[in-house]
């Protein structure tokens, strides 16, 4: 049975969501606060988190940043904000979905349900399990013992940071990720240069692995946010 955690301060919405997602068979605690969620996931209990932006002792942009440093759970954002700036941010920030309140709690139960199996997925496709094994998705095919790159049977040359920023996509598949997230995960804190630099490699990266550089099919871009590795 799979466990949703629900970050949620009006105890009536929570309590509906919790109702139908049970009899979609899903298992769901629910918490009031940002705190008493980020305490609920250490124990990593569960599968899913569904987060409201307004809550009352932090906002849930805060609480999926810290989220985002510690693990790649499916974190849907649920908000009565409907500007498009809050989607950019959460987006942004690495939620895997936005819902805007009020939302029928079949639309709720049916996105829980989408995002679990392609979390599954991406979990079985690039779990720790096949660092070493072939990843093909489409025509494009990445070696990880060999670091070597194919893109309909030819192979490509890639540096060590565009072979590494390429993987890093890879294996956070449709998650729109921020070219300052990138930047540090792949360069680091320390590294001499700024984000600018991810799109000079995304570039790169483009040129040698999409058909159409200008119409990529692999690493998309999203106008604001970042990029994302599209399955």
């Amino acid at each position: 049975m799979k466990r949703i955690l629900i970050v949620e301060d009006d105890q009536s919405i929570a309590n509906l969501q919790k109702d139908y997602l049970e009899l979609s068979g899903y298992s769901v605690k629910i918490v009031n606060s940002g705190s008493e969620g980020l305490a609920a996931l250490e124990g990593k209990e569960f599968e899913l988190v569904i987060l409201d932006i307004m809550l009352p002792d932090t906002d849930g942009f805060e609480v999926l940043r810290t989220i985002r440093e510690q693990d790649d759970i499916p974190v849907l954002l649920v908000s009565a904000r409907a500007e498009e700036i809050y989607k950019i941010n959460g987006l942004g920030l690495g939620a895997d979905d936005y819902i805007t309140k009020p939302f029928s709690s079949g639309e709720l139960v049916a996105r829980v349900s989408a995002h679990l199996k392609k979390f599954e997925r991406m979990k079985e496709r690039f779990g720790k399990g096949n660092e070493r094994s072939h990843i093909q998705v489409r025509g494009l095919e990445i070696q990880h013992d060999s670091r070597r790159v194919f893109v309909n049977g030819n192979e490509v040359m890639m540096a060590q940071k565009e072979f590494d920023l390429l993987v890093f996509l890879l294996k956070h598949a449709n998650r729109v990720i921020s070219k300052e997230e990138l930047f540090e995960r792949i360069w680091g804190m320390d590294a001499l240069g700024d984000a600018s630099t991810v799109t000079v490699h995304i570039a790169r990266i483009r040129e040698k692995i999409e058909e159409n550089p200008s119409k990529p099919q692999y690493i998309g871009t999203v106008w604001g946010s970042g990029y994302r590795f599209m399955i």
